[in-house]
């Protein structure tokens, strides 16, 4: 079966649960196979430009954002409702990505450029070999439904994949369709004006449409941020394609937050309306959010979710943004509160309007936990989980799933160095007496982890997610016309290398 009709892709006002009018239609087969093919004919000329054109296209895809702030943000409010003081920090973080990518290029250390000079060896003569990572080519974006701007069509999946190189398909979600369109506009007429091809950034719509980008033989890797179900689905897809390859898939993810007996002491109310503002931030739709909260028995544990009930008696929620999440958050927190052992501590005010919904907050007995305490609740939920002692609490941590960001609320001076070996093999992502919502753009970041939190060793976030969209390839006895510049043996731009075996910083 082929798609060959252009229906609609129809957004909803989740303030109001009504559609709005639509902006985009579905793409059919044809489509997808055309817009994927520009992105093989641009891949040569975007690997060919080197590295201080990339940067600069980079910046100047950042700029082309800010000129269109305005309407990017209102489109972006009218489909998420996530509010205009979210949507422009999430602009300006999305800008931020793109100027911090074009920094990962200017440094080139990302290139891993090593040379190992003909010689002598104690295994016999070695050859000349020049090795660096080059792009892998195309590849397939899926934009995210919580992320209308930073995990979408110019988001960090974006940037980093054309910061190595490579074109870009991106998938655009039906939450969104109306921003994904407008900031695709945007960024491909500062693309043009650049002066590259067509096909470099590339914008489809509908499931169809991105089951054909995924199966399509010209993509070389999938970048994927949503729900394990639809991760496992794209898997399912490649693994049927004749030629594999790579799929780097952000699916699911608790988050635990451990209270220490210490840190319950010391700042009870603190923490409680702390891990309510985290629960809640965005409507809890967060991947990063901490949605399971062991809390230590005792009046200095209780202290903790007092204070965590009254602030989520005051906490501002904003609608979902789907009729799907809605639904789903609705049923499956109905459940979460009527399992065994399950108590609701503190709930808002019901919903009124479109997809609002209220807060919930309960515990259950570290001894006695249910299925359903285990499972992400894609909203403003929480299982807090009370434990009697140490032993307990590490028995409840070796039954989580992994996730990609673990947290600890410790005591001054307080030794957490058992704990903190638990929770390493948990995460990707070790928070201390903080919150985990909230991802830095740094070079020292990791977003990702363990299956099924993630299913590969790297991050969407950070300088090193670049490396997911470059291969290796070494040069043997090359001649120095066909080298790259930065396996020449004199570079015209400066890069760290590795030579010999050892490393040599430019300048």
């Amino acid at each position: 079966m082929t798609t060959t009709e252009h229906r609609p892709v129809t957004g909803t006002d989740p303030r109001t649960g009504l559609d709005l009018p639509p902006e985009v239609v579905e793409s059919t087969d044809d489509h997808v196979h055309d817009v994927v093919g520009a992105a093989a004919d641009a891949a040569p000329a975007l690997a060919a430009l080197d590295r201080a054109g990339r940067a600069r296209v980079l910046v100047a895809l950042a700029d082309a954002l800010e000129a269109a702030r305005a309407p990017i943000v209102e489109i972006a409010d009218t489909e998420t409702a996530l509010g205009d003081t979210r949507l422009n920090g999430e602009l300006t973080r999305t800008a931020f990505q793109l100027r911090f990518f074009a920094d990962v290029v200017t440094d080139g250390g990302y290139l891993e450029a090593t040379i190992d000079h003909a010689g002598p060896t104690p295994m016999g003569p070695r050859p000349d070999l020049r090795r660096m990572l080059v792009p892998i080519g195309p590849v397939a974006v899926f934009g995210a439904s919580n992320f209308p701007l930073a995990f979408s069509v110019p988001g960090g999946d974006t940037a980093s994949a054309l910061a190595a190189g490579n074109p870009v398909v991106v998938k655009g979600h039906g939450s969104h369709p109306g921003t994904s369109r407008l900031v695709h506009e945007v960024l491909t007429g500062a693309l043009q004006a650049a002066g590259l091809r067509r096909g470099t950034l590339g914008l489809v719509f509908g499931r169809r449409a991105g089951q054909e980008l995924v199966a399509h033989p010209a993509i070389r890797a999938v970048g994927f941020t949503g729900s394990l179900s639809g991760g496992r689905a794209l898997l399912d897809i490649i693994d049927a394609r004749p030629e594999p390859i790579p799929f780097y898939g952000e699916l699911s993810s608790l988050n635990a937050l451990v209270v220490t007996e210490a840190a319950a002491r010391e700042r009870a109310g603190e923490i409680g309306a702390g891990l309510v503002g985290s629960v809640t931030g965005s409507a809890g739709q967060l991947c990063t959010k901490p949605g399971f909260v062991l809390v230590p028995d005792g009046q200095a544990g209780d202290a903790v979710v007092a204070a965590a009930a009254a602030a989520l008696g005051g906490a501002s929620v904003v609608p979902l943004l789907n009729e799907r999440i809605h639904r789903s958050y609705v049923d499956d927190t109905a459940r979460l509160a009527c399992a065994p052992g399950v108590r609701a501590v503190a709930a808002g005010d019901p919903a009124d309007a479109g997809f609002t919904v209220a807060p919930l907050l309960v515990t259950a007995r570290a001894d006695d936990l249910p299925d359903e305490a285990f499972a992400e609740y894609f909203g403003p939920a929480a299982v807090v989980v009370r434990y009697a002692g140490p032993a307990e609490l590490t028995a409840v941590l070796r039954r989580l799933p992994a996730s990609l960001t673990a947290t600890v609320h410790t005591g001054a001076g307080e030794p957490v160095l058992e704990l903190v070996g638990v929770l390493a093999g948990t995460a990707g992502r070790l928070v201390f007496n903080g919150y985990p919502t909230g991802v830095a753009v740094s070079w020292a970041q990791h977003h990702g982890g363990p299956w099924p939190a993630t299913n590969s060793l790297h991050t969407s976030v950070g300088a090193t997610a670049i490396r997911r969209f470059l291969r290796p390839l070494t040069w043997q006895d090359a001649p120095a016309d066909v080298l790259p510049d930065e396996l020449r043996d004199v570079p015209a731009a400066g890069v760290p290398r590795r030579v010999d075996g050892s490393l040599v910083l430019p300048g």
